[in-house]
């Protein structure tokens, strides 16, 4: 199965230092979701979103083109894992009430994700697309992660498709939008676990398999004297995009077209 894979090498450090989303997010999904039988989470990673949904919808199906992020995903009773890209889930059509894609859109082909999307979603169905980018701790460390390691140490290791986070919500999204409810993510962090997040990100590791060192030790000294000997809290603002599918989809489908009513929160 050829994709880009940017995170499979690290798909141990993924399923232990990426945040959590918050549980507000996947109440108010519930909430719009015309019902909560069965929902798709697409590009799991190691099934933090495929877990939340879980407390709130019957089934989760949660699909990942990488076999080493299906392997480390964390295991639920509601949630079944399988190896899958995006543009191909292998799901049976119109039975999927919400479809969730947490951190992952600006990775796919679009225009064939989204015939999938329409695809699979009963009528009333949700789809669902949030992102987040830097987070914030204090004004010293933020100066030089987001800065100084983001942007001049491994800036240029970034794989095309991640300044499009940076623009997620001039992604293509074939729904008209409105506002809706703004989330955050936080956790209180040691050093030792920031330092295991950047690790995380594409372009640390195509840094150092580029060059055969590791990046973290360019921002080592200016970090630690930044954080203290303490631990800090890090705060992330999400960003969504919601689309609630129309009851006419299915005359639509059979027509071609489509009709849809949708939200946005930035």
């Amino acid at each position: 199965m050829s994709f880009k894979d940017h995170f499979s090498k690290q798909a141990v450090d993924y399923a232990k230092f990426r945040p959590q989303y918050p549980p507000e997010l996947f109440e108010h999904l519930g909430g719009i979701a015309p019902q909560q039988k069965r929902a798709w989470d697409c590009a799991t990673g190691n099934g933090q979103a495929a877990v939340a949904l879980a407390s709130v919808f019957e089934r989760v199906i949660a699909t990942d083109a990488s076999e080493a992020q299906i392997a480390n995903a964390e295991a639920h009773a509601r949630v079944e894992y399988r190896v899958a890209p995006a543009e191909n889930s292998g799901i049976e059509s119109d039975t999927i009430d919400l479809v969730m894609v947490a951190q992952a859109l600006h990775w796919f082909d679009l225009d064939r994700f989204y015939a999938e999307v329409k695809r699979l979603l009963k009528p009333g169905g949700v789809f669902a697309a949030s992102a987040y980018k830097f987070f914030r701790i204090t004004p010293a460390i933020d100066e030089v992660v987001n800065n100084r390691y983001y942007r001049k140490v491994v800036g240029p290791f970034w794989p095309p498709e991640r300044t499009l986070i940076e623009k997620f919500e001039q992604l293509p999204f074939p729904f008209p939008e409105t506002e809706t409810p703004r989330f955050e993510m936080s956790v209180q962090w040691k050093l030792e676990h920031l330092i295991g997040y950047l690790r995380t990100w594409s372009a640390t590791q195509r840094f150092i398999a580029a060059n055969r060192r590791d990046p973290l030790k360019e921002i080592a000294a200016e970090l630690g004297a930044a954080w203290g000997d303490t631990n800090n809290r890090a705060g992330w603002f999400g960003r969504s995009r919601f689309a609630s599918v129309s009851e006419r989809l299915l005359n639509r489908r059979k027509n071609s077209n489509v009709t849809v009513r949708a939200g946005l929160a930035t």
